[in-house]
């Protein structure tokens, strides 16, 4: 069962997150802030914010943000409030792409957004135009090293999961997200670290771009992941691996 990464492609510029911190940060204290709004401050009960504090565990946010964001969350700290907006669109070449946002102001959010579309040669288009195209999976990423492949393998099916593969110096773990939680127990009770665990959108096929349509893409990509008030970006794009590195 290996094959392609498809956390690779979900992701299209991993290192690039130690580069953009700040950022990082804020936006995972507004998920966990919107979590708690929603569903309370039990992850026990809650795997919405279960699954942003795993986020924040990932990506090493520190104790007191992670605090003061359950505080705003749950009314006992003042903090703004957010509502969630999707957007979709195509980027040069009629690749799909679709936005997950938080803002405290819809009409500046959406003129960002499109702005950036325009910008790169894409362009915004209507609620589910490209929604079709990905598939909400859960995926687990586990650095290799700590476990044997197959014993691995064999809890992940056991368990629920749908597909395993080795990539690259990882293994990746796929779900339906009704089996999520399930898996990530069994993982917990056996011990083994999980590098990422979270609900995502995968596409269903991928799309390659060449030359400048693909040069624009990334850049699209990168000023969309920059943007404040958006959380997540989730594209068909089949990045190369020589623009990844650029």
């Amino acid at each position: 069962m290996s094959g392609h990464s498809k956390w690779a492609n979900i992701k299209h510029k991993k290192g690039k997150m130690d580069a953009v911190r700040g950022k990082i940060t804020t936006k995972i204290s507004r998920e966990i802030t919107v979590a708690v709004r929603m569903g309370g401050s039990d992850p026990a009960g809650n795997m919405r914010l279960k699954l942003a504090l795993q986020k924040a565990r990932e990506n090493n946010i520190p104790k007191e943000n992670i605090q003061r964001a359950i505080q705003k969350g749950s009314g006992t700290l003042e903090g703004s409030n957010y509502e969630e907006i999707k957007y979709e669109g195509y980027g040069p070449g009629g690749v799909a792409i679709m936005v997950e946002a938080m803002t405290d102001n819809r009409n500046r959010t959406a003129a960002d957004i499109r702005h950036l579309f325009s910008k790169y040669g894409g362009n915004l288009g209507e609620s589910g135009c490209v929604g079709w195209m990905f598939k909400q999976k859960g995926i687990f990423v586990i650095e290799q090293g700590g476990i044997e492949e197959e014993e691995l393998m064999l809890l992940a099916l056991d368990a629920g999961a749908e597909d395993f593969e080795a990539a690259e110096d990882q293994f990746e773990i796929t779900t339906d997200p009704a089996d999520f939680e399930k898996v990530l127990e069994v993982l917990d009770s056996n011990n083994i670290k999980t590098a990422v665990a979270r609900i995502t959108m995968i596409p269903e096929t991928t799309a390659s771009l060449a030359g400048d349509e693909s040069v624009k893409m990334v850049k699209l990509l990168d000023a969309l992941e920059d943007h404040d008030d958006i959380q997540e970006v989730y594209t068909n794009f089949d990045v190369p691996f020589e623009d990844e590195e650029d």
